[in-house]
């Protein structure tokens, strides 16, 4: 009973501070307040401020309340060990499947060349160019940084 008086004082408030609002010639501002001091007494003629009081006061809702912390937390923490562990078996074999199809595992890794530069080479003598060598330029600039 307390909380349907409740509501309905906010929700009388909240009507008023609309009109002033409007009086303001905010009227987008005022359709809004209204709209929302509106709600409580829509959730008292629904039915679930009651249903709310009612639960709020019921030990054995309490009582559900906890046993759905509990499952929460015990469904969190076994996702938070399944990470850690790297998954289930069957997430570890695909994923191993997965990196033997691989089509370069190792391509990421950087193909360092020996420690220690080569002593100077003598200077090759440019090809002429032929119709059909288009990629003679790229090579020399390989052929020139060791590559």
């Amino acid at each position: 009973m307390i909380a349907e008086t409740v509501c309905s004082a906010v929700s009388a408030a909240g009507l008023g501070i609309a009109v002033v609002t409007a009086y303001r010639k905010r009227f987008l501002a005022a359709a809004r307040i209204a709209a929302y001091s509106l709600v409580p007494v829509a959730l008292v003629m629904t039915g679930i401020v009651g249903w709310i009081a009612d639960t709020a006061f019921s030990p054995s809702a309490w009582a559900g309340f906890v046993l759905l912390g509990g499952a929460w937390l015990l469904f969190m923490t076994t996702r938070a060990v399944e990470r850690r562990s790297g998954g289930t078996r069957k997430e570890r074999k695909a994923a191993k499947a997965a990196q033997r199809e691989a089509v370069a595992p190792a391509a990421s890794a950087p193909s360092l060349g020996p420690a220690t530069r080569p002593a100077a080479r003598p200077a090759a003598s440019p090809r002429p160019a032929k119709s059909g060598d288009d990629f003679s330029d790229i090579e020399a600039i390989l052929k020139k940084h060791g590559i």
